[in-house]
């Protein structure tokens, strides 16, 4: 069973940081692309970030290049997201994504920017 399981998320002022963590199990993690995606109040599910089976080949939504960087530990089934310089505009729920015979997604795990 294809399970995704994202944590790390909370409240956080403008310009700090958080680490989302993404723990996948019952595919082969180390050879499948993986990717964050978030979705805003009102808005449209949109892609963040997306690395692939052997972490080589990264992709950024341009409002999170610079500041997100997105990284993968195959020894431990583990996609992560660090987000650095948080804006207001970072606020929503974030999803990590797989292909497996599909789209599989997490439950997702809400990040909010604010003071």
């Amino acid at each position: 069973q294809v399970k995704l399981v994202e944590s790390g998320g909370g409240l956080v002022q403008p310009g700090g940081s958080l680490r989302l963590s993404c723990a996948a199990a019952g595919f082969t993690f180390s050879s499948t692309p993986m990717s964050w995606y978030r979705q805003a109040p009102g808005k449209e599910r949109e892609l963040v970030a997306g690395i692939t089976s052997a972490g080589a080949g990264l992709t950024y939504a341009d409002s999170v290049k610079g500041r997100f960087t997105i990284s993968r530990d195959n020894a431990l089934n583990t996609l992560y997201l660090q987000m650095n310089s948080l804006k207001s505009d970072d606020t929503a729920v974030y999803y990590c994504r797989a292909w497996v015979n599909g789209v599989r997604w997490g439950q997702g795990t809400q990040v909010t920017v604010s003071s």
